[in-house]
């Protein structure tokens, strides 16, 4: 085998009302080198990363044996090193990128040439819907469904001539339990409601509306008011930021991170406003990734 590295971005997803079915790249990044070698060795270089104490305990080697099982193949023996610079259950899709990458690494490894329908569905079967792994896959600012006949349909925006910015606090919230805050149900006349602020927020974007998209995004009726007792800070932060420039703030995923779509070219200075804010949190602009999973080939 030649070898090779992967690099795939952090995710955010429902960006208010999206529940579940939109998310977007941004340029924090996990990065695997991968080598030719007698015996299968993971070698972690970032602290974010989870410890493990065997390789077939490794979350993404789990995956990239269960995507070669698939197909009938066995896994060629590697070392893979290891570096993240995404926080594990942050909000940031940590685990998105761990399952894309072990899908790649199979993928790569036994000459697989998945198609990103097929890396996509492999993807929502394992994260149980589509939103962070699609943003992953693809990179930009993804839509996504999966219909109840189980088949999945997306659609990439054009890029957005936005920025970000992240409040990443020390604590970590864990995507079952922000799940548990959540009603079963919903009337209908709510459900519609929400429904509508969600199209209304997917309309406003791509018409580059970003003042509607961002006003619109925080009258999340599906997931945010239920969560919001779970994150402290979460209206200070809302309303610093709206008076600091942002368009509009929202949970990333499911917490506890925040996020901010700001106008391009204004993140520093509005991360460097909301850092006074929050002396406790890891204030960061950050941007969006257009690019998705990238593989390189190592030169001969």
């Amino acid at each position: 085998m030649k070898a090779f590295s992967l690099s795939l971005p952090a995710s955010s997803a429902n960006i208010g009302p999206g529940f579940d079915s939109v998310g977007i790249a941004l340029n924090r990044y996990l990065t695997l080198e991968v080598t030719k070698n007698n015996k299968w060795e993971f070698e972690h270089h970032s602290y974010l990363l989870p410890s493990f104490s065997d390789f077939k305990d490794h979350f993404i080697y789990q995956i990239a044996r269960r995507v070669a099982k698939k197909h009938n193949k066995s896994l060629p023996t590697c070392k893979v090193k290891i570096d993240s610079e995404i926080p594990l259950a942050r909000g940031l899709g940590s685990s998105a990128s761990a399952v894309m990458a072990g899908i790649e690494l199979a993928n790569q490894l036994c000459n697989l040439s998945l198609s990103p329908e097929e890396k996509l569905n492999y993807g929502t079967d394992i994260e149980g819907h589509p939103d962070n792994v699609a943003a992953v896959l693809f990179g930009g600012f993804v839509i996504t469904v999966k219909t109840l006949d189980e088949d999945i349909d997306y659609f990439r925006l054009p890029a957005l001539n936005l920025d970000v910015v992240v409040y990443i606090p020390t604590f970590e919230l864990k995507t079952e339990d922000a799940r548990k805050v959540l009603p079963k149900s919903f009337p209908r006349k709510d459900a519609a409601t929400a429904s509508g602020i969600s199209n209304l927020v997917m309309a406003s974007l791509i018409s580059g509306d970003f003042d509607l998209a961002g006003k619109m995004m925080e009258r999340d009726l599906f997931h945010e008011p239920y969560r919001a007792e779970l994150i402290p800070n979460y209206h200070l932060i809302k309303q610093t930021a709206k008076k600091s420039g942002a368009y509009g703030t929202v949970i990333s995923g499911a917490g506890p991170t925040m996020i901010s779509f700001v106008p391009k070219g204004d993140g520093e200075n509005i991360a460097n406003q909301m850092k006074t804010l929050l002396p406790a949190y890891q204030v960061e602009a950050l941007l969006i990734d257009f690019k998705g999973i990238q593989v390189k080939l190592a030169a001969e």
